[in-house]
């Protein structure tokens, strides 16, 4: 017989954007029954996900403190006319990690693993074999809503980690060598030394379609392109890489443009949302991490916890970062449309030669008005008449 169940507080999507919320409540507000819904068997799925320091205010580090596991306090970038080492904190968590804080943190019973969703609303979730969950209050993580509603471009990758059979000798991460082949729009490779002989390497691409070329499970077909890519960069550095520890791949939106009530909308009507259901994630970098932990913040410190007021609180947290956020999307446009596919390097090799504080705001979502009039000054990378076009100056643009 179907079941109906009760809870103060129902998190539908055990990934980040759900994970931390559930944890932020858990230590905020202990006295609520919280349960966070996830279809598969863990939480978190299979992610590596990276921050800078200044991308978490200092209020804010409680949250997400206990989930780093990996941390340096610098990182490289390189490009073929420009290397340098920026004096930038930066970490990172796997999924793991957020897995087995959630079992630490909540209740057995809380933890609501191997449950497919049908529906979900402001106070009540339908599962698939006919049990219902009620709630006070429901946010709705699972993942985006229509993306056929924003104007994107596509940040895809793939990664792998390798244990390797001698040092390989990296103190720090290299969060961007665009030195490589430039294939498929703007790329770069990714490295993390995450112990003396462990490192993680991702070959990524600013795209103009999402289409990440793997090879399908029983199709027979083996070839796998940009994994080889990943094997021959690490190869061209010495690194054996006989020993693979695990994979994982994925295409984050980069926007450009959009309707934003209509992609709010179309995640559920007067559903309270988080993570890229919400729209919450950097237009430039398409990482949801910063907005998460913000929300969650904002979550645990909320006094009207009820659907509507989640729904109120939400929608109006997501809609005011959207507006704040045009110059980043301005900035996607000149990337994508201005930009050769080929020559998109020079914008980000043009960038990193900026202030080391501003390439922090950046990253954040924080630029200053002095920060924007600096990146858009000076000898531009891209012809000045398309970067008008695209930005919908001159005839022939898009509009925003």
């Amino acid at each position: 017989m179907p079941e109906t169940l009760s809870c103060d507080i129902a998190i539908v999507g055990g990934g980040l954007a759900g994970g931390l919320i559930a944890l932020a409540l858990a230590k905020q507000r202990p006295e609520l029954d919280v349960r966070i819904v996830e279809r598969s068997d863990r939480f978190g799925g299979n992610h590596l996900w990276s921050f800078f320091a200044s991308d978490v205010r200092d209020a804010d580090r409680w949250i997400v403190a206990p989930l780093v596991s990996y941390g340096w306090k610098s990182y490289d970038i390189a490009f073929p006319a420009h290397r340098r080492t920026l004096d930038s904190a930066y970490y990172s968590i796997e999924s793991e990690r957020l897995d087995a804080m959630l079992r630490a943190e909540l209740p057995a019973h809380r933890l609501m693993t191997g449950r497919k969703v049908l529906a979900a609303g402001p106070t009540a979730v339908v599962f698939a074999d006919g049990d219902r969950l009620e709630a006070k209050g429901v946010i709705d993580t699972r993942g985006p809503g229509d993306l056929g509603l924003l104007d994107l471009g596509w940040q895809k990758f793939v990664g792998i980690e390798f244990e390797l059979d001698t040092p390989h000798g990296l103190t720090r991460p290299i969060v961007m060598d665009a030195t490589v082949e430039q294939i498929d729009g703007y790329r770069f490779v990714y490295t993390l030394p995450l112990s003396p002989t462990r490192l993680f390497i991702e070959d990524t691409y600013y795209s103009d379609t999402p289409d990440l070329y793997r090879p399908q499970p029983g199709s027979g077909n083996k070839a796998d392109p940009i994994a080889d890519r990943v094997r021959a960069y690490a190869a061209a550095h010495g690194w054996a890489t006989h020993t693979v520890i695990r994979e994982e791949s994925g295409v984050l939106p980069v926007t450009m443009g959009g309707d934003f009530e209509a992609y709010w909308q179309s995640g559920g009507n007067k559903v309270a949302k988080a993570g890229m259901r919400a729209g919450l994630f950097h237009p430039t970098t398409g990482y949801s991490l910063p907005d998460a932990v913000r929300l969650a913040a904002l979550i645990a410190t909320a006094r009207d916890l009820s659907g509507e007021g989640l729904h109120t609180l939400t929608h109006a947290y997501a809609k005011r970062t959207w507006q704040a956020r045009g110059f980043y999307r301005m900035l996607d446009k000149m990337l994508f449309r201005a930009a050769e596919p080929e020559e998109r390097y020079r914008v980000l090799e043009r960038f990193y030669r900026l202030d080391q504080r501003l390439v922090r705001r950046f990253y954040a979502g924080r630029s200053t008005m002095m920060d924007k009039a600096r990146i858009l000054t000076g000898k531009p990378p891209v012809p000045i008449s398309r970067a008008l076009r695209a930005i919908g100056v001159l005839p022939g643009g898009v509009k925003a």
